[in-house]
C-alpha cells in the first residue's frame, strides 16, 4: 500500500469505527466513554511534551502549566478517594501494579492473589503464564482460594493459607469482580504475617469513589492501584493511592523505575475526569450498579445462566453468564458482535479443569459503565437482555438484530454525568 493510500485508509477506518459505535451497545466491562472535555484534553499540546520527574523538579523545561495541572490531578485524587498520597504518573493500571510490586517486594518474594481464571488480572499472573508479577518482577505466586458459588475469596481458607505461606504481599482485586473482596477480614491476617496489603481497583475505582462498593484504604489496604478508564470514566492511564508512609517508595518506583515521560495529555484528561467524578460520581455510579443488577435479573428471567442469582447477580458493574449450554464464549462473542452487541468472552473459575481455555471459555462478561454514561437506565437493560437472548438462545440472524440495535441506540448519543456535552459520544471530530 502506498503512503497516501495508507494515510487515507487509516483515517477512513477511524471514522468507520466511530460510526459503528454510534449504532452498537458497548458492554465491555473494562471500557467507558469519556466526556467531550476529556477528549479535548487528550488532543492538547501536552501530548507533545516531556516532564520527567516530580512537579517542580522536572528534568525538562517548559513545564510551567504542566506542573500545575498535575498538582490539580493529585489534589483531586486525594480528595476523591480520601487518600494520604496520590501518584498520577503510571501510564496504565498494569504499570501502576508493577510500580507497586517494585515498591513493596523484591524479586523472589511471594505474592498471594486470585488466579486469572478466578478473576485475577494478567498483571498478577505467574511467570509460566507471562504475567507481569512473575515474568517481569520475578515474584512467586500463590493463589487465594475462591468460593466458586459466591464468586469471591473464601475467607477461612484464605486466612489459613496466608498464615501458612507467609507472603510478602497480599493483593486483592481483579478483572472478574462481582462483589467486594474481604479486605477487612484478611488484612490483619496478612499484616500479622509481615505482608503488605494491596488492592487492584482497576475495575471498581469509580464505584469506590462514588461510595457504591467498598473502601479498601479504610479496610486495611496500604496501596490501591487503578486504571482510570473503566468505572472511573477518564483517559487510558493509571494511578496509585497509598499511605503517607509508602509515598516515597511508590514515587521512586514509578519514576525512574517504571515510567519516563508519563503521557501528560492523559494527566490533564484525568484531572478533568476526577473533577467530573467529584461532582457527578455518586449519582453516576449508583446508576451503574442499579443497571448491572437489572441487566443480570433481566437476562436470568430470559433464561440465561447468570452467575450468583441468589446474591443478586452482582454488586459492581459486571455481570457474568455461563453460556456452555449454547456454545462457548468465543463463538458467542463473535455472534453478538455481528449483532452490534459488544462484550467479551471470559474464563469461568472452573473452565481450566473442564478443559476450556481463554479463546473458547465458558462465559461472557458484560459491564454497564458505558451504557450508563450514555443515559440508559433499568428499562433499557431489559431491552438489552432481550437482544442478547435472541442471539444466544434463539439463534436469530445477527444482521436482523443489529438493525434493531442501531434503531435502539439512536436515542442514546450524548455523554451524561459531566459538566458539558456539546459533542456526541462517538462523534468523529476532524481537525486536519
Amino acid at each position: 500500500m502506498r503512503p497516501k493510500e495508507a494515510y487515507d485508509r487509516t483515517l477512513e477506518l477511524l471514522q468507520r469505527h466511530h460510526e459503528w459505535f454510534r449504532s452498537a451497545i458497548p458492554l465491555i466491562a473494562s471500557e467507558n466513554v469519556t466526556s467531550p472535555a476529556v477528549r479535548e484534553a487528550l488532543i492538547c499540546d501536552f501530548q507533545h511534551r516531556y516532564a520527567e520527574g516530580w512537579p517542580g523538579e522536572r528534568v525538562y523545561a517548559g513545564c510551567v502549566y504542566i506542573d500545575q495541572v498535575e498538582i490539580i490531578a493529585m489534589d483531586l485524587a486525594r480528595e476523591l478517594f480520601e487518600a494520604e498520597h496520590a501518584n498520577v504518573q503510571p501510564v496504565s493500571g498494569l504499570t501502576a501494579n508493577l510500580a507497586a510490586f517494585t515498591a513493596l517486594t523484591d524479586p523472589g518474594d511471594t505474592m498471594m492473589c486470585l488466579s486469572v481464571a478466578s478473576g485475577g488480572h494478567i498483571s498478577m499472573a505467574k511467570k509460566k503464564f507471562g504475567g507481569t508479577a512473575g515474568a517481569v518482577h520475578g515474584l512467586e505466586i500463590e493463589y487465594l482460594p475462591l468460593d466458586e458459588k459466591r464468586m469471591n475469596i473464601d475467607v477461612d481458607a484464605a486466612a489459613k493459607k496466608i498464615s501458612e505461606v507467609k507472603p510478602k504481599l497480599v493483593t486483592f482485586g481483579g478483572s472478574l469482580f462481582l462483589f467486594p473482596h474481604p479486605v477487612k477480614e484478611l488484612s490483619k491476617v496478612a499484616k500479622d504475617c509481615g505482608a503488605h496489603v494491596m488492592y487492584d481497583a482497576a475495575h471498581v475505582a469509580g464505584l469506590i469513589a462514588g461510595g457504591q462498593f467498598q473502601d479498601p484504604l479504610r479496610e486495611g489496604a496500604e496501596v490501591m492501584t487503578c486504571s482510570t478508564h473503566k468505572t472511573l470514566p477518564g483517559p487510558q492511564h493509571g494511578m496509585i493511592l497509598c499511605t503517607k508512609e509508602l509515598a516515597e517508595s511508590i514515587n521512586k518506583a514509578v519514576f525512574p523505575g517504571i515510567v519516563s515521560n508519563h503521557h501528560l495529555h492523559s494527566v490533564a484528561a484525568l484531572a478533568i475526569a476526577l473533577a467530573e467524578m467529584l461532582e457527578f460520581g455518586k449519582e453516576y455510579t449508583a446508576q451503574i450498579v442499579r443497571n448491572a443488577k437489572a441487566l443480570g435479573k433481566a437476562m436470568y428471567d430470559q433464561g440465561l445462566s447468570v452467575l450468583c442469582p441468589e446474591l443478586g447477580f452482582t454488586e459492581s458493574h459486571i455481570v457474568v453468564v455461563d453460556v456452555t449450554k449454547y456454545g462457548d464464549g468465543g463463538t458467542l462473542e463473535k455472534k453478538l458482535e455481528d449483532a452490534n452487541i459488544i462484550l467479551n468472552r471470559n474464563l469461568l473459575p472452573w473452565d481450566p479443569r473442564e478443559g476450556r481455555h481463554y479463546k473458547n471459555p465458558g462465559g461472557i462478561r458484560l459491564g454497564t459503565s458505558e451504557v450508563t454514561r450514555l443515559g440508559m437506565k433499568e428499562s433499557e437493560m431489559k431491552q438489552i437482555a432481550e437482544f442478547i437472548r435472541r442471539i444466544v438462545i434463539d439463534n436469530e440472524d445477527p444482521k436482523k438484530v443489529a438493525a434493531e440495535v442501531a434503531e435502539f441506540r439512536k436515542e442514546f448519543q450524548k455523554v451524561h454525568y459531566c459538566f458539558e456535552s456539546a459533542t456526541e459520544a462517538y462523534e468523529y471530530i476532524k481537525i486536519r
